[in-house]
């Protein structure tokens, strides 16, 4: 299968999927990957009319979804069901916009496996994989991997790599790789000024080893997204400027 390229719409707040779609094309993307959320024209509650739109409208333009990046957060302190409710609501858009995968948010210390347990089923039926992020209170991939490894089903719970929040936390590339092993699903490419200040600037720019991130994906499959953070950034440059960068650093180490 190879890699695959697709740029996330948070770097593009606000923006009609369809103009999204034109962006994405513009730079050789196969796929988008679709933030979820009340500011964008995909969200949680969408209606079953809207969502075939958006269905349609990507199909016509050839591209594909390739993950919805969703908020849920598996491990966040407190009351299961509230949590259970999200992933259920994320899967079930998933399936019907036609996304292979859902990301999530670690988001605490509490325990993710009643969770993540609770909706094993419904990740198979609707053949939809739970992306567990290298993010917040589990930075590395080692700590993700603690979420979702004990499930042993790779294919339906497994890890996105975030390039940057491993390294700031201490995790070397090479260790993050072997770490994941089979439980490596995505990988978003990104970069940051520096180890402690993780303002974005387009991959190749700042601090992180995005050669060796892709000489170690060498022979792995899936798919790699471009995140650009203008939804928290609002000051940094436009997402074409990272996107073509991203799309040469692809293109350089992308498995022929």
């Amino acid at each position: 299968m190879g890699w695959r390229f697709a740029v996330s719409t948070l770097g593009m707040p606000g923006v009609p999927v369809r103009e999204a779609a034109r962006t994405a094309l513009a730079h050789g993307c196969e796929g988008l990957e679709l933030r979820v959320h009340p500011d964008e024209e995909v969200h949680l509650g969408l209606s079953g009319p809207a969502t075939d739109r958006v269905r349609s409208a990507l199909a016509e333009d050839g591209l594909a979804v390739a993950a919805l990046a969703g908020y849920a957060k598996v491990a966040a302190p407190g009351a299961d069901e509230p949590v259970i409710d999200e992933l259920k609501a994320l899967i079930g858009l998933a399936h019907r916009i036609g996304a292979p995968a859902v990301r999530v948010f670690p988001g605490g210390d509490g325990d993710a496996r009643p969770r993540i347990g609770a909706v094993l089923g419904d990740l198979r039926d609707a053949g939809v994989r739970l992306l567990v992020e290298t993010h917040d209170s589990h930075p590395t991939g080692a700590a993700a991997l603690g979420l979702v490894a004990g499930f042993g089903e790779p294919e339906l719970a497994a890890v996105l790599w975030d390039a940057v929040h491993p390294l700031r936390a201490g995790e070397t590339p090479a260790a993050t790789r072997d770490v994941l092993g089979p439980y490596l699903g995505y990988f978003q490419v990104k970069d940051a000024v520096s180890l402690d200040d993780p303002t974005p600037v387009p991959p190749g720019e700042g601090a992180v080893p995005l050669g060796e991130c892709g000489e170690l994906l060498r022979s792995w499959s899936g798919w790699v997204s471009l995140e650009w953070e203008k939804a928290w950034y609002p000051a940094i440059a436009p997402v074409d400027i990272p996107l073509r960068a991203a799309a040469a650093w692809f293109g350089r180490y992308a498995p022929r």
